[in-house]
């Protein structure tokens, strides 16, 4: 192949796959991060089976459990000041990276050999998810600093390439996530998969970082403090963060579907593999059209309509439910993954914007950990959901043969999404195209922000 053969497939591939980012080491290495943590998907159909079958929990005790280990995900900021805080050797990213790999295949290693109790089962999966959270505040703050410094034209690319990475992974484990259960037990794959986070520890040498001065850093978290409480008093930035916790926060029907599918329906691991390959691959698909049709349409008027056409799409869950589908000739499994895939198209769209509007919304000088703090707003606000949804599980009485109120749970969870809609105003009438909120502030709002 000729030099100009290879430039060429050079600029296709940057062009296309990474929407124009320059591949560079540092880049490389950060998506590989994002790979990881979609990869790790790996175990989540094993997960589901080993608490369902392994230590017998009900629908409303796994959503519980789905809440307490979100839990990292919730103080993802201290994290960031712990990294800022406390170097280790003179470092605070790399070493973090290491140590967060080394502890996450340790966590499934147990989760494979000594957990045999549901509290235990929290606490492994616990570390991991405190494990990937870690790595996650560390890519993040890359990320962010990197896209301050994007085009207009560029805008949400980075964002758009760091969730497709993640998407990859899962695409890459999808089938195999349930082809695998049913020829291994859970705690095989969970050992497979403790080899996954060893990938973070080896690329943290490509962060490019400098060595700091460990008497510095305390003041360094001292002005990032100041500069956050700062920026967080500005109605511009926590009226639309108000906005997204709520849109987040209504309850989810996941768990108690999840054992409406398997008991009830009889869908085997296998089949609930294609269904994370159809979601997967349709997750990627949200990620590209989001980028290439859909970031210059206003914030406000993309939260409305995917929330009203995901509100919509959601309610054919009780064609499932009811069995309404068999009666119009439509067998469960080819309902179950058209479904699937056309509503993780619209959610991904939909949350596409979310992730854009944090790192918009975070101004010079305290973007890592304004963004850390954001996310950790959408993450506890996912936690709410699924605690919410136990509650509502528990309430109309579903558990793992009981499945007589599900149409129920799901129409009100479905229509709760609705109740956020009256403050859509809280959102910037602007789109991922337009300049950086820190660059549109009223001027005594900006006079207020001190950059580091």
């Amino acid at each position: 192949m000729s030099s100009t053969s290879i430039e060429k497939l050079q600029q296709f591939f940057q062009k296309t796959i990474l929407f124009d980012n320059k591949p560079t080491p540092e880049l490389v290495a950060i998506l590989l991060v994002y790979f990881v943590q979609g990869i790790l998907g790996l175990a989540r159909l094993g997960v589901s089976f080993f608490l369902k079958d392994e230590l017998g929990m009900s629908p409303a005790e796994v959503s519980v459990l789905l809440g307490i280990v979100a839990i990292p995900w919730v103080i993802k900021p201290l994290f960031g000041f712990i990294s800022d805080g406390l170097p280790i050797l003179g470092y605070r990213r790399r070493p973090y990276l290491i140590l967060s790999g080394l502890f996450g295949s340790l966590s499934w290693v147990a989760l494979a050999t000594i957990v045999h109790t549901p509290w235990a089962a929290a606490l492994a999966i616990a570390l991991s998810s405190l494990c990937i959270a870690v790595s996650d505040v560390i890519v993040d703050s890359l990320v962010v600093e990197r896209a301050r410094h994007e085009s207009l034209s560029n805008v949400g690319s980075l964002q758009s390439v760091c969730w497709g990475a993640t998407a990859v992974g899962g695409l890459m484990t999808a089938y195999l996530s349930g082809f695998l259960l049913e020829k291994f037990n859970p705690q095989t794959i969970f050992l497979i998969t403790a080899s996954f986070p060893l990938i973070v520890s080896l690329v943290a040498g490509l962060i490019t970082e400098e060595f700091v001065q460990e008497n510095s850093n305390w003041e360094r978290i001292k002005f990032q403090i100041k500069n956050l409480r700062q920026a967080i008093s500005q109605k511009s930035i926590w009226l639309p963060t108000a906005f997204i916790f709520l849109w987040q926060a209504t309850p989810t029907a996941d768990a108690a579907f999840f054992f409406f599918t398997t008991n009830e329906l009889g869908f085997q691991p296998e089949f609930l593999g294609r269904v994370r390959l159809v979601t997967s691959v349709a997750s990627l698909m949200g990620v590209w059209l989001f980028q290439r049709f859909f970031k210059s349409i206003p914030f406000r008027l993309i939260f409305f309509w995917s929330t009203i056409i995901s509100t919509g799409l959601g309610m054919t869950m009780l064609l499932l439910v009811t069995h309404t589908n068999r009666s119009l000739g439509i067998d469960d499994y080819w309902f179950s993954l058209g479904d699937s895939l056309i509503l993780t198209v619209v959610g991904q769209i939909a949350y596409m914007p979310v992730l854009v509007l944090a790192a918009r919304l975070c101004p010079p000088g305290v973007e890592a950990t304004l963004f850390a703090l954001l996310m950790s707003v959408v993450n506890l606000s996912g936690l709410i959901s699924y605690e919410l949804g136990a509650l509502l599980t528990h309430w109309f009485g579903i558990t793992e043969t009981n499945f007589n109120q599900l149409w129920l749970l799901v129409i009100v969870t479905n229509l709760s999404t609705l109740l956020p809609l009256p403050l859509i105003h809280w959102l910037p009438d602007s789109s991922a195209e337009t300049e950086p909120l820190s660059m549109t502030l009223e001027p005594s709002e900006r006079e207020q922000l001190t950059v580091i």
